[in-house]
């Protein structure tokens, strides 16, 4: 692959490079020449004499990972070739390995997507103001012939096989000799959780694993690999039931996010997880810092405090989360998008590992996850509802105006406490779109003041 293109790629760039990272439709968006681009630049920012690449079973992976390692390699730089990972395998190996990683995923994203998640050694997070524009400036010369696409010397490409070692290190956040007999359901969605699921359950000599859509198909085929949307989630609830198992665990397509299902077939929210997994973090590390993002639920700092930690808000992000992790010492964090992040994971986000731990929880209290969850549930949330506006600033500024009377921040958008419910309005990275999440102490009032804000944002 040179480093020669066709006319519009180098324009393609500002529509596939976001916030946190790089996600368009391939080929018109994402092709083979822009990911050898993002490779050299990616090799020339890091300044790594090596390089991990990893890739989800998106049929396009193959190709688009190919091309980055040879934009990677034309820099003199070694590229490690990990093969299909899981993005938390990537984010272990950039962190056991201490070399930086591009993880090639469009994540949930349907499958004409393809992407590519970005960080440095250590697992250390790659973002906007973090490096991502500096990569697209060096591949955007790169794209228009006025900056050289390689070196005199190639660096080398080696594979490697880190599923075992993986799998070592994700069992080392509970004790398993100390579960007891569990009936587990995960649905993989097709994605790269088919392959990481079994090879950690396996493990687990007490645990009853049944995989659903296990086969690894970038098609997508059974149902989209988004467990967030309630319709992803409703084969999974129903095999919960009608099978009798004690939890069910959706992941995402490149499983670093997983959401929880109880033995009834009820859906738990990235917050009452966060929540959970913030009370057993603070068993085993006292007085710790824990960090939330501000669209997750009040209960999340109120478990905190409860448990003798300090809860510390964030920006919504993965790389907001892992900086601020860095910058507080906080031995966890949690989103509601269901991303749970790790001290000891190097500060990333891992779906396996949050399952683990609440498996653990669930063979330590003895209770049914049902009964568990109930203490960490508290509100009424209306979810993440997006509306397109012509200025998202200007709505923003009606709105702030609107509540002028009561407590607000602009952390993440407009954050106002009113009192007994809150809501926070912030726009899109990408689109003219606001999306606001509100919380209040019954359905009644959350819908209630779901069609005050609405009707608000909406006003001409």
């Amino acid at each position: 692959m040179r480093g020669d293109s066709p006319i519009g790629a180098s324009s393609s760039l500002d529509q596939i490079v976001k916030a946190y990272d790089v996600r368009g439709t391939v080929p018109d968006q994402l092709n083979e020449h822009i990911a050898y681009a993002l490779g050299v630049g990616f090799a020339r920012f890091a300044g790594s004499s090596r390089v991990i690449v990893a890739r989800d079973m998106r049929p396009s992976g193959v190709g688009l990972a190919e091309a980055f390692a040879g934009g990677v390699t034309g820099q003199g730089v070694d590229v490690v070739d990990i093969g299909l990972a899981s993005t938390d395998m990537l984010y272990f190996a950039a962190g056991s390995l201490d070399a930086p990683g591009a993880m090639f995923t469009a994540s949930h994203n349907p499958a004409q997507y393809n992407g590519i998640k970005f960080c440095l050694s250590g697992a250390r997070p790659v973002g906007q103001d973090s490096g991502l524009d500096e990569i697209r400036a060096i591949a955007d010369d790169v794209l228009r012939g006025s900056a050289p696409a390689t070196t005199g010397h190639r660096g080398l490409v080696t594979t490697r096989n880190l599923l075992d070692p993986f799998v070592d290190h994700v069992l080392t956040f509970i004790d398993t000799e100390h579960l007891r007999p569990l009936r587990v359901v995960a649905d993989t969605a097709n994605g790269m959780g088919g392959l990481v699921v079994p090879a950690v359950f396996e493990r687990l000599e007490a645990v009853t694993l049944e995989v659903m859509y296990g086969e690894l198909d970038g098609t997508f085929p059974n149902h989209p690999a988004d467990p967030i949307q309630p319709a992803n989630q409703r084969d999974l609830q129903a095999r919960v039931v009608s099978g009798g198992f004690d939890i069910g665990l959706a992941f995402d397509g490149d499983a670093d996010r997983v959401f929880v299902v109880d033995e009834t077939g009820r859906g738990m929210s990235g917050s009452t997880t966060t929540a959970l997994l913030a009370a057993a973090q603070l068993r085993s590390h006292p007085g710790a810092t824990i960090l939330h993002n501000l669209i997750c639920s009040r209960a999340v700092p109120e478990v905190v405090r409860e448990h003798g930690g300090i809860p510390v808000r964030t920006k919504v992000g993965h790389s907001f989360i892992k900086q601020s992790m860095a910058e507080t010492g906080a031995v966890f964090g949690g989103e509601h998008s269901a991303h749970y992040y790790f001290l000891s994971n190097y500060r990333a986000d891992s779906g396996l590992i949050a399952s683990m731990v609440v498996l653990a929880e669930m063979c330590r209290t003895g209770e049914p996850l049902s009964v568990m969850r109930k203490p960490f549930e508290r509100y009424s949330s209306s979810g993440e509802i997006n509306t397109s506006v012509h200025d998202p600033a200007a709505v923003i500024g009606r709105v702030a105006q609107r509540f002028d009377g009561f407590p607000q921040d602009m952390l993440d958008g407009l954050t106002v406490d009113a009192g007994d419910w809150w809501f926070n309005l912030r726009p899109s990275n990408t689109e003219p779109l606001l999306r606001l999440n509100l919380e209040a102490p019954s359905r009644e009032a959350c819908d209630t003041h779901v069609a005050e804000l609405l009707a608000l944002i909406t006003t001409d």
